[in-house]
Formats: C-alpha cells, sequence, structure tokens
C-alpha cells in the first residue's frame, strides 16, 4: 500500500521534539512490514538537510490573495533512511534554520501562511503523481487543513476519496488564527466553513479532526486525557470517538541500540555495570558535578509543558535537605528559565549543571550515562525519552500523565517494575520520587538488576506499525 506522511518534522531532517523522531522511524517499519511508505516536509536549512543532494521533481507555483508563492518539490537523491524522503521547497518561507523559532527562542510570525502554503504545495504535487498515494497521513495542526483541503477546496477535489489519516503529536498546539485571515486559504465551500470554525476562530487542529477519515494518538492514555482537557476540544474529542485511536509510539531499535550507537562512548558488551561507569564518566566531562553521586538528567525542551519550570524549587529544596544526588540538564527553550539555569550553575556547584543547547550526541551520551533520567511533565501525549533511557539501562523518574504512564510501571520496593512514578505535579511530589530514587541507587545489588530487566523490555515500532497498517487496511 502507498502511503505519503505528510509532517513539518522528519528526523534527521528537521527535529524540534518527538514528531521528528516518530515520522523518522514509522515509515521505516511499515515499510519493513510490506508498504510503500514515504515522507515529505518542508525544506528547512538545518545543518543535515544542507548536506544532502536533491533531486527535482516538480515545480510550480501557488496562486494566493497575497501573491504567487513559487515552490518546488524535491526528492532525496542518496536516502539511507529505510523510506523516500521528499521535501517541498519554498523560498523565504522555510529557509531557515530553526524549524519553529528564531535564534531568540522566538515563534516565526509568518507561522500560519507557510503552513498553509505547505499543504497546499503538497496537493498541488499529489495532483500531478500518475500513481498517487493510497492514504495521506498528515501529523499535528501543521498539516491539518489536508483532510478539510481534498473534499471542500475545489482545486483540490480531484483527491477526494482519498483516506486520510490525522496523528496528534501534540494537542497544546492547535495552530489557530482569526477569520481575518481566512483569505491565507484556497477558496473552499461555503458550505463547508463550519469544518474551519471552531470559538469563533480557525483551528486547523479541530478541522483535522472533523475531516479526517481515522483519528490516532500517540499513546491510548493521552487519547483519553484529550476527552478531558484539550483547551477546548474536549467535546470534539469525545464526539469523534468511533473513529478514534490511541497507538503507542516505538522506538527506532537500531538507531537507540547501546551496542552499537556511534554516538555514546563506550558500547554494551557484557557487563552493563562497565558500560554504564564508563558512560558516566564520559557524561562528566561535559558537566561539572559530583561524580560520587546518582546522576539525574533531564532532556528536553525547557517549556511549562514538560515542567521545566519547576525544575528550580525541586532542585533548590532537595539539595537544601541534605539530599544527595547530583542533577544535570540539557535542552533550549523559555529565555527566562535559561536566566535561571545559568545562575544555578554558580550556586549549586557541583551539584547541578547545565548545556542550554540543542545537542543530539550529548542527548545519546546522557542516556548512556546517567543513573536517572527525571520528565516531570504537565502534558506528555507519549513520551520516546523514557523508552531511550530504559534502552540505555537509565532509570525513569516521571509523573503519571499520558504515554508516561503507559509506559512505566512503578517500581515495588523489591525493585520490580520499569521506573518511579509520581502523580501530582508538585515539588513535593518530585521530591518523594527522587528520594526514592536515592534509596534505590543505593542499593547496588538491586539498582543493578533494576538496570537489567529495563534493558531486556521491548518497545520497538514492530507492534505499532503493525496496528497502523491495520488502520490502513481498513481504510483502503
Amino acid at each position: 500500500m502507498k502511503i505519503l506522511h505528510i509532517s513539518a518534522e522528519c528526523y534527521p531532517a528537521a527535529k524540534a521534539g518527538g514528531l521528528g523522531d516518530v515520522v523518522g522511524a514509522l515509515p521505516k517499519y511499515l515499510n519493513n512490514a510490506g508498504n510503500d511508505t514515504a515522507v515529505i516536509l518542508p525544506k528547512y536549512s538545518t545543518k543535515w538537510l544542507l548536506a544532502q543532494s536533491f533531486k527535482t521533481l516538480f515545480i510550480s507555483k501557488l496562486e494566493t490573495a497575497t501573491g504567487s508563492v513559487p515552490f518546488s518539490v524535491q526528492q532525496l537523491t542518496d536516502s539511507q533512511l529505510g523510506f523516500e524522503l521528499y521535501v517541498v521547497d519554498i523560498p523565504g518561507r522555510f529557509d531557515r534554520a530553526g524549524v519553529y523559532l528564531d535564534e531568540k527562542g522566538l515563534a516565526w510570525e509568518d507561522e500560519t501562511i507557510r503552513a498553509i502554503n505547505f499543504q497546499e504545495a503538497v496537493l498541488q504535487w499529489i495532483l500531478q503523481l500518475t500513481k498517487k498515494p493510497e492514504i495521506l497521513h498528515c501529523h499535528d495542526h501543521h498539516t491539518g487543513f489536508i483532510p478539510f483541503l481534498i473534499n471542500h477546496s475545489l482545486p483540490y477535489r480531484a483527491l477526494k476519496g482519498t483516506p486520510t489519516v490525522f496523528t496528534i503529536h501534540n494537542g497544546e498546539y492547535h495552530g489557530a488564527f482569526g477569520w481575518e485571515k481566512s483569505y491565507y486559504l484556497p477558496p473552499f465551500e461555503a458550505s463547508a466553513k463550519g469544518l474551519l470554525d471552531w470559538s469563533g476562530g480557525i483551528n486547523p487542529l479541530a478541522t483535522g479532526i472533523k475531516c479526517c477519515w481515522k483519528l490516532t494518538t500517540v499513546s491510548p492514555g493521552y487519547m483519553e486525557e484529550l476527552q478531558r482537557d484539550s483547551n477546548g476540544l474536549e467535546w470534539l474529542f469525545n464526539n469523534e470517538t468511533a473513529k478514534a485511536k490511541g497507538i503507542l509510539n516505538g522506538i527506532d531499535t537500531q538507531v537507540w541500540n547501546p551496542a552499537t550507537d556511534p554516538l555514546i562512548d563506550t558500547h554494551l558488551k557484557k557487563s552493563i555495570s562497565r558500560y554504564k561507569s564508563a558512560n558516566k564518566k564520559a557524561v562528566l566531562e561535559h558537566f561539572n558535578v559530583d561524580p560520587k553521586l546518582p546522576l539525574i538528567t533531564f532532556i528536553g525542551r525547557l517549556v511549562t509543558e514538560k515542567g521545566a519550570d519547576i525544575l528550580p524549587d525541586l532542585i533548590g529544596r532537595f539539595l537544601q535537605s541534605g539530599g544527595k544526588a547530583a542533577f544535570v540538564l540539557l535542552g533550549t527553550g523559555d529565555p527566562r528559565l535559561h536566566q535561571v539555569f545559568e545562575k544555578m550553575r554558580e550556586r549549586h556547584q557541583p551539584f547541578f549543571d547545565a548545556r542550554l543547547e540543542y545537542n543530539e550526541k550529548l542527548a545519546h551520551q546522557l542516556y548512556a550515562g546517567s543513573d536517572f533520567l527525571l520528565m516531570p511533565s504537565r502534558v506528555e501525549p507519549c513520551g520516546l525519552n523514557q523508552l531511550y533511557a530504559l534502552r540505555y539501562g537509565t532509570v525513569p523518574i516521571v509523573r503519571s500523565v499520558g504515554g508516561l504512564k503507559d509506559t512505566i510501571k512503578d517500581l515495588d520496593k523489591n525493585g520490580n517494575g520499569s521506573g518511579i512514578r509520581f502523580d501530582h505535579f508538585s515539588v513535593s511530589s518530585t521530591f518523594t520520587a527522587i528520594t526514592r530514587a536515592v534509596e534505590f541507587y543505593n542499593n547496588k545489588k538491586q539498582f543493578d538488576n533494576i538496570r537489567q530487566n529495563i534493558m531486556n523490555l521491548d518497545f520497538s515500532w514492530e507492534k505499532s506499525a503493525g496496528a497502523y497498517s491495520e488502520i490502513y487496511k481498513a481504510l483502503s
């Protein structure tokens, strides 16, 4: 079956979060299962994309209310990704290093119009293909208009009847804008206006939910949470349950393999203890913290959604109480948090250090060398970091939310389970979880057994890819 994934991200071409990881892995496993799967995304000026060679397949222009917008669709010429990769090159729209944010961490002001231009360009390209995709798999609000346009916009009505799957990776972001900008969209049927509208504005996420043939989220738990709390879309999610399904993400076990990962210092051979010890030593070449203490790491975007704002009070309270642990942080995000963490580096030496950057290699090294991974998320649709941590023998400390609750079983006193969970988003609950973590760490024999057990857990993509394959078959 011929499937086209349409996304704003795809690792390694462009990644800002879990969306990129999923779209960079799922198509490969779908192909392994016998499908013909490809990905198309905008052509950003990321280092990876700039280093690749492409051949141009299609050149055209969009006729918009604000003028002509030239674009081309190009194909990666030497793909080693396990799937075909296509990019839409729209000069002046996406030829920037940042996917969503500029160098100051601020969102691009033209995000709405460039997302619409991308979706229209994709559809124009599909229209002229001799062998068209049998399924259009759209990801997040950046592609939410596609299921609407192929049914209710005259230029794209030739694609009507093409099944669409819409996957929500992060329902916090709707991409909504006011009706005064409706001219950004191509002409559409007046009778279909209600499919665009939500709370008096145009909402791409809501439109995708209404118009897609099948709606999925990246974990069963997240689907349930969206029905209870989705920034005003609760009624819609409950109304669309008949076509909705939560499918847990997997991880690419070929990329995330402690025995072969080229981005870590020491590969896993026979001894887990030696592997962890050597990689912890390598981590400490980048961070100035006490090597004798358990190492607790936070990796990710420094935003409230990920619970990054709780870290200053949490770490300060833990250290003031006499707690024995070292904390390191890797990520970028809120500039105000950057300032706070820079001050903490001076105040809490040698118990806290931070690298305020995106660094894929260092992230891999941290998964391999840390003792614990902390994820105090307010919202976590699936979470992949905790799965990477398990794969590399690092024990997750997670809040019981979304996919974290689906994937991590709380350790009992005998060490049975896969991580440490806490229920409430608060300093006190997270403090208690970290205290439990240190207690497990100090029982060396038990902690070694826990590491052994979690590294044997299977969260590969095969099961999830099979679930998506079944959806495609049912729609075709």
